[in-house]
């Protein structure tokens, strides 16, 4: 009976924070709007004709959602084990190489089905070994995650930028556009008057629902739990933090480069100099407003796909900027550092 109590309070507990966080977040926002001279209202109205009030416009909502949670789900499992996987941009960029590599191969002997379901894995593979080369350079060369990371970052936008203007140029021109176009039996299918792909969606969804039971229900989710927390008190258990740490890097990268492998075979059909779209870093966000928990996980990368997708109203209906979805967002987080931090200093001074 205490306990579950006390998991009727933890869960009215998370309830309110988030009612506190959204009413400081969009008060602060509709203040601001208010002083500009615009109306909170028509921004609401016109955010939501953009993502939500007709399937097209939901589905392009869901295939920003997609590679948004699946880079979410990747950065839990490294910031539980006590990393910061700031290179989770170049690990989607990686596993959207990866693809497009398998993609380009043209000489196997395989149903076009067959050959798209081995360039996500190996968009998956592409991912987990550049995540896998940050947890390296940590461990072995004394290189912090976030500059490691940070660094391979930039390697990886230099190398999708040679690709596409060098070897896997367009025919006849290198063109910033990207590569060409990946033949239509490459493509994931999407149905009539759909801008996602059913494979796409059931992919994301299944993830989500393994990475929560890896991290809530398995020996390897308790090992990474502790050696973030104490990475000294774990070794009294047995647990090696520097290899937990690493496998925590390789799993969180090759979430993310499922995402870029979403990115090349469902939404672009082809690879692009900016292919990763930003999610990486939109992830960051996504878990810390989520407070590093995985269930609010799929609700907030869903009204962040909302904002991003509603966005593009904004400068055609109102004249206002794309870019406040974004200051949205923004909002969104700095109330939740804010409401966190409250809580965190009273648990501490009780």
């Amino acid at each position: 009976m205490d306990y579950r109590k006390s998991f009727s309070q933890k869960v009215l507990l998370q309830i309110w924070q988030i009612f506190l966080i959204t009413g400081i977040a969009f008060g602060s926002v509709g203040l601001l709007l208010t002083i500009l001279g615009i109306s909170p209202p028509s921004i609401a109205v016109a955010l939501a004709k953009g993502s939500i009030l007709s399937w097209l416009k939901f589905s392009h909502v869901l295939s920003i959602w997609i590679p948004l949670l699946l880079c979410s789900c990747g950065l839990l499992f490294t910031f539980r084990a006590g990393l910061w996987n700031i290179g989770v941009e170049g690990q989607v960029i990686c596993g959207a190489i990866a693809t497009t590599f398998v993609l380009r191969l043209n000489n196997f002997d395989l149903p076009a089905d067959a050959i798209l379901v081995c360039s996500v894995i190996m968009g998956f593979v592409g991912g987990s070994l550049w995540g896998a080369l940050a947890g390296v350079l940590k461990n072995h060369g004394g290189v912090h995650e976030i500059f490691g990371g940070l660094g391979l970052n930039f390697v990886a936008q230099g190398l999708v930028l040679w690709l596409i203007l060098s070897p896997w140029k367009r025919e006849g021109i290198a063109s910033m556009s990207g590569t060409d176009l990946f033949a239509r039996e490459f493509w994931m299918y999407s149905p009539p008057g759909w801008r996602v792909a059913p494979a796409a969606l059931t992919l994301a969804c299944v993830v989500f629902l393994l990475a929560a039971t890896l991290l809530l229900a398995t020996r390897f989710g308790l090992q990474i739990k502790a050696t973030g927390k104490n990475p000294n008190a774990a070794r009294l258990f047995g647990i090696n933090p520097a290899l937990t740490g690493l496998m925590a890097m390789s799993l969180g990268g090759g979430l993310a480069g499922l995402a870029g492998a979403i990115q090349v075979s469902c939404v672009y059909h082809r690879l692009l100099p900016s292919i990763s779209s930003g999610y990486g870093y939109l992830a960051l966000l996504v878990v810390m407003l989520a407070n590093y928990k995985i269930f609010p996980l799929p609700f907030i990368c869903l009204f962040f796909a909302c904002l991003a997708a509603g966005s593009i109203q904004l400068p055609i209906v109102l004249q206002v900027d794309s870019s406040l979805s974004g200051v949205i967002q923004g909002a969104c987080v700095i109330s939740a550092l804010l409401v966190y931090g409250v809580q965190q200093r009273r648990r501490g001074n009780q």
